[in-house]
């Protein structure tokens, strides 16, 4: 499940660890090499594909299934709580922006309430609606659309901050990171979290600091693994949050 942490088992000197312990000790000490696929299957991959949104299809409804939840990750909040929300809204039938606008406010504050989001109900409530409102309103509420007509990588993410407050670099940063290979122009650059959790697994130089450069390496390592780039990412972003939480990563 989302943000899965990995924890250093307390056996006892006599015993043998499993090989769950074992990878658990290594990602603590950073005392043998990490592998990609390993750490995909230990914390997760795609965010969105593990809440059942296909984005590979392309099609408008998917994508905005997508955005609505990277707005609500893209907030305070854990990340379970954020999916369990988006999964109380894709009950309620509340993933486009014209459904978002027809339920108005009170049903709003509901889903997000009955989700656990009850720190940011009223807030995220009246953010959903502006920007699905201006969505409506510039891009039909579609965002292919806005894609469309976005000039470049920078006037996409512009373009996206634009439709409302509170859609911010952190959001931005979410959607985009899965529309990589969807959207031509969706290049976002790996998010700090990504950076020091890839530094402390070994997977790129320490001393590599240009967004670009860390990016081009996160991709070639992905192709050498044979795995999917936004799986290798999110798998990344997990451990990161996971190690944040739980202290476990060392400094190089």
């Amino acid at each position: 499940m989302l943000e899965r942490s990995a924890m250093q088992s307390r056996e006892s000197t006599s015993r043998r660890p499993s090989d769950n312990n074992q990878f658990s000790v290594c990602l603590r000490y950073m005392k043998c090499p990490v592998s990609p696929s390993e750490l995909i299957r230990k914390f997760g991959g795609s965010y969105a594909r593990e809440l059942g949104i296909d984005l590979s299809c392309r099609d408008s409804a998917e994508i905005h299934k997508w955005f609505l939840a990277s707005i609500l990750f893209g907030a305070r909040i854990s990340g379970k709580t954020a999916a369990k929300t988006y999964v109380e809204f894709a009950r309620a039938g509340v993933v486009s922006s014209e459904a978002i606008v027809t339920a108005g406010w009170n049903e709003l504050v509901r889903i997000l309430g009955h989700g656990g989001y009850k720190r940011y109900d009223f807030k995220t409530a009246e953010k959903l609606l502006k920007v699905s409102n201006t969505l409506l309103r510039d891009y039909a509420g579609d965002l292919n659309a806005l894609h469309s007509v976005a000039a470049d990588h920078s006037d996409l993410e512009h373009r996206l901050k634009q439709l409302g407050k509170g859609i911010g670099d952190v959001t931005v940063n979410i959607f985009l990171r899965e529309m990589r290979g969807i959207w031509l122009k969706a290049q976002p650059l790996p998010s700090a979290k990504m950076v020091q959790a890839a530094k402390a697994l070994g997977l790129i130089d320490i001393g590599l600091c240009d967004g670009q450069s860390i990016l081009n390496v996160l991709e070639e390592t992905a192709r050498e693994h044979g795995i999917q780039l936004e799986d290798f990412e999110a798998a990344l972003v997990r451990y990161g949050l996971a190690s944040g939480r739980k202290a476990l990563l060392q400094k190089p």
